[in-house]
């Protein structure tokens, strides 16, 4: 064995979190990017611009997606099985959202007709706001506990409604995935494109970073008023894996409890409102590179500030406290994680070597007249 049991819990905690912040970083741009498609190209070639500044990269973006949803299901578990049967309708809502990014980029361009062109760039729209919306909704609701129970055979069963994921907390959090995302999608606007594209592109990023220093603020407010959740007691963090082996009870503001035994933890809360006015005036000087390094690192603070936050749960319940599945007790076993450790150490580099070398390849500014040019070529 590579590590013991407790080290590699730890260490899966820290994978999974990278492929959600990498998966949010691409990915997340290309939405901010379809986002934005109706506000800033004001003609058809304006909005194919805007469309071909990610059309070589969206899908191998999506790698990030499929395998932070594999390593869930492989290193927890039970995690995937409550999580996924708890938000199903909202997990295909996604999914059938999702289901117009390749479409729309495939043949929003195949038939010369605006009404065809402009069905498709709604679609593209919905696509990307609507999965950027749960996302951010489905992560408000972990504070506020998921109804599930755990039977004596460890089998997850869901108690609670797709209806009653909308409560006003977790809608808050949905508009703040909107709002980072659009932020990101609009400086890679301003960095990919010229002229008007990028004028447009960079004044609704700015906007977008505003509303979600805001936003970002009053959740925080909001996080320090719930009740958390803490552990009293639990098991052998290196014996068996058992969620039921565990006492758990919630306090008023316990979500705060590791930035106070741990203040560095403030860092990316900190990093967070930093990098995002950091990210504003960046734009506003017409420096978008630096401007999209912030918004990243903007992304990686606010995921990094959920997984601090919630540390150790990854699934609390509301129904049975006791219950909630953390990082210690919802994992593969011991030789499980290992394999997958020795895995992910090869194959997650190779992804970074391959997509940095695409981006590098196809890195241009994509102009109107690249676009006239080469009508049936480009997207």
């Amino acid at each position: 064995m590579i590590f013991d049991y407790e080290t590699l819990k730890l260490l899966w905690w820290l994978i999974i979190g990278i492929l959600l912040i990498a998966f949010a970083i691409t990915d997340g741009m290309d939405m901010g990017v379809a986002m934005l498609i109706k506000l800033v190209g004001k003609t058809d070639s304006e909005r194919r611009v805007v469309i071909n500044t990610v059309g070589a990269h969206w899908d191998g973006n999506q790698v990030w997606f499929i395998t932070a949803g594999g390593a869930l299901f492989a290193a927890w578990p039970m995690v995937y099985a409550a999580a996924f049967s708890g938000f199903y309708f909202a997990m295909m809502l996604i999914l059938f959202a999702l289901f117009f990014r390749p479409l729309g980029f495939d043949y929003r361009s195949k038939i010369d007709s605006p009404r065809w062109r402009n069905n498709w760039d709604w679609a593209l729209f919905a696509g990307s706001a609507i999965p950027a919306l749960v996302f951010g909704v489905a992560f408000g609701n972990l504070f506020l506990g998921v109804p599930f129970s755990i039977d004596e055979y460890l089998r997850t069963s869901y108690q609670g409604s797709f209806f009653s994921l909308l409560n006003p907390f977790a809608l808050l959090s949905g508009i703040i995935s909107l709002t980072m995302l659009l932020a990101h999608g609009g400086i890679w606007l301003q960095l990919r494109t010229d002229t008007d594209i990028a004028r447009r592109a960079a004044q609704y990023g700015r906007y977008a970073l505003l509303v979600f220093v805001v936003l970002f603020a009053l959740a925080g407010i909001w996080v320090a008023n719930l009740d958390g959740y803490q552990i009293l007691s639990m098991g052998d963090k290196q014996g068996f894996a058992n969620p039921m082996d565990k006492t758990v009870t919630t306090a008023a503001g316990a979500w705060l409890n590791n930035y106070q035994q741990t203040p560095l933890t403030m860092l990316f809360p900190v990093g967070a409102f930093t990098m995002a006015a950091t990210a504003w005036f960046f734009s506003k000087i017409n420096k978008p590179a630096l401007a999209l390094m912030a918004t990243s690192l903007m992304l990686a603070g606010v995921i990094m500030t959920a997984g601090i936050s919630l540390f150790p749960f990854v699934l609390p319940s509301s129904n049975h406290p006791d219950i909630s599945l953390t990082i210690w007790d919802a994992v593969s076993s011991h030789r499980t994680l290992n394999v997958m450790f020795v895995a992910v150490s090869i194959f997650v580099p190779l992804i970074l070597l391959y997509t940095t070398w695409c981006y590098v390849q196809m890195w241009r500014k994509v102009t109107v007249e690249e676009i006239e040019n080469n009508s049936h070529d480009s997207y």
